[in-house]
């Protein structure tokens, strides 16, 4: 268990686990529909654009959006051989986004509902999403004991803006953008421990999805799975055998709160609080909080 052998380093992967994209995201979308809707310009739509955006399911449009982005990373995960990468530059979250959002517009008979300013400032909105409310308090008392350090495919300038006003303190930022390909490269994983001079063993992901853990476990990382809400891709069966194969070092349920009562990232501190044995540098952790 990584409560007995800690690694010495925490990487978390972001959308999802450290924040809540699905509320902002969906919020965003339904009140700039609702501007954009009743504007001065709404006089110009096309009755049809009026009639979809006013009874179209932004949540829904929003996971739509989402589940692009899982399509892109997974098909980019090879890096682009020599020969290619002149032609073809390496595409960032940031482009998909603004790409997939102009396309899931056309597909919903939305074109035109915004301007192109507009469009960027909406695709970007993933640069500004809000933390689960146990995310920032948590890392604060990790990063006592930890190295900290994002491993996301999020390019580096979301990532910069994202942890700045989500107020996430993780000093070390890593982005699939640093290696050239996308989660679940071993690429990403590899390069990251050794962009922390670490083995990959002493490194522990933190992820509410299987799938990126079982990369990284493939790689030599501990894991850790943080469930949150609606964010597990396998099924239910899936889950369930994977949690009985025992291959995942901390199990963080939705309804885990042995050590604090908010669950979550603070009850992954208060496992690691519970094993005080050892921690990297040598420090203690007080019985509150972080090392003395």
């Amino acid at each position: 268990m990584s409560t007995i052998n800690p690694p010495k380093a925490l990487l978390f992967d972001v959308f999802g686990t450290l924040v809540d994209w699905r509320h902002t995201v969906s919020q965003t979308l339904h009140q700039q529909a609702a501007y954009a809707l009743n504007s001065p310009k709404s006089a110009s739509l096309p009755p049809a654009v009026r009639l979809f955006a006013s009874t179209i399911s932004w949540p829904d449009f929003a996971q739509e959006w989402r589940d692009t982005y899982k399509i892109f990373t997974k098909a980019n995960s090879t890096p682009l051989s020599p020969s290619a990468q002149g032609k073809n530059a390496f595409k960032t979250v940031d482009q998909h986004h603004h790409d997939s959002l102009v396309r899931l517009l056309a597909d919903h008979n939305l074109t035109g509902l915004w301007d192109a300013d507009e469009l960027y400032s909406i695709s970007r909105i993933w640069h500004y999403l809000e933390p689960w409310s146990d995310s920032s308090h948590a890392l604060h008392d990790l990063g006592r004991a930890f190295v900290l350090c994002t491993l996301s495919n999020g390019n580096v300038s979301l990532l910069r803006d994202l942890t700045a006003h989500a107020e996430l303190p993780i000093p070390n930022l890593l982005s699939s953008e640093h290696f050239g390909a996308y989660k679940p490269s071993p690429l990403v994983y590899n390069g990251a421990a050794e962009h922390l001079g670490l083995r990959a063993e002493q490194c522990a992901l933190v992820a509410a999805h299987l799938s990126d853990l079982k990369a990284a476990r493939d790689c030599g990382f501990q894991t850790i799975y943080l469930e949150r809400v609606d964010e597990e891709d396998w099924s239910a069966e899936e889950v369930a055998q994977a949690r009985r194969e025992g291959w995942v070092d901390m199990w963080i349920g939705l309804d885990d709160h042995r050590t604090h009562e908010l669950g979550g990232l603070c009850e992954v501190r208060g496992r690691f609080q519970m094993n005080a044995g050892y921690v990297p540098g040598g420090g203690k952790w007080e019985s509150g909080f972080g090392l003395r």
